[in-house]
């Protein structure tokens, strides 16, 4: 069952051009599919369709069989800025994902310690508010709280580009772990080329608001960050996607 767009299109009150403008575009059920492209390209609109969070003017979203018309618990989401609660604990933010899935309060305590583990995540952290972590730690916990609603889907809108460099590898370690013992299907948004590189399958280049190209990834896993370069085809497919990035 795939996540797919047919002929897309979106348009915002007083712009002249639509943000994105009939786009097809599908994630094969278990893939690892990363948009990337510059600001502006229309990414993120695209990722905020997928998630049933915004309505397209034109064309359809698909999710297996079902058209996405809101937002589902088969799809989870992460964004660049966390958006945990700031008056509760750690517990509370993802008790609350639990909650709404419906979960037993006696087997909550468990479960979050289990996704607090998941995400590389002490026990004690479950009792600290958001303000205390660092911004690394607190993404955890948003990708801990996301986890715990369970989805088939995980749609993820740069959700480390605030981040310093080091945390920022470290966190793509994270998901990649994720993806290959959960099986889930993910979406992920980058402007970054290395970091699609590093992350995906199948990689979408958006420019302009339209699909520029999609390449399949060559690079054998794993890819660790410090022998990326030297990988057979990285310089190629580097070379293609700044390519894709920069054509006029």
């Amino acid at each position: 069952m795939s996540l797919r767009t047919r002929d897309l299109t979106v348009r915002f009150p007083g712009r002249p051009a639509p943000t994105l403008d009939h786009i097809d575009f599908e994630a094969a059920d278990g893939s690892f599919t990363v948009l990337v492209g510059a600001s502006g390209s229309g990414k993120s609109t695209l990722l905020h369709c997928l998630a049933g969070l915004l309505a397209p003017t034109a064309g359809e979203v698909v999710d297996g069989t079902r058209p996405v018309t809101e937002p589902s618990p088969r799809r989870g989401v992460v964004f660049q800025r966390d958006v945990l609660f700031p008056w509760t604990s750690v517990a509370g933010n993802i008790g609350f994902a639990l909650h709404a899935l419906g979960t037993p309060r006696g087997l909550r305590a468990e479960r979050i310690a289990e996704l607090l583990e998941m995400v590389g995540l002490p026990p004690s952290v479950a009792r600290e508010r958001p303000s205390r972590l660092s911004g690394g730690m607190r993404q955890r916990v948003g990708i801990a709280r996301m986890l715990a609603g369970e989805p088939e889907i995980m749609l993820m809108d740069e959700p480390f580009a605030a981040l310093d460099a080091l945390t920022r590898l470290r966190m793509q370690d994270l998901v990649v772990d994720l993806w290959s013992r959960l099986k889930r299907t993910i979406v992920f948004v980058t402007h970054d080329v290395d970091e699609a590189i590093r992350l995906s399958d199948n990689i979408v280049v958006i420019r302009d608001g339209k699909l520029s190209t999609h390449i399949a990834n060559p690079l054998a896993r794993p890819r660790p960050p410090d022998s990326l370069a030297d990988l057979p085809g990285y310089s190629e497919l580097r070379r293609c996607l700044h390519h894709q990035l920069e054509k006029p």
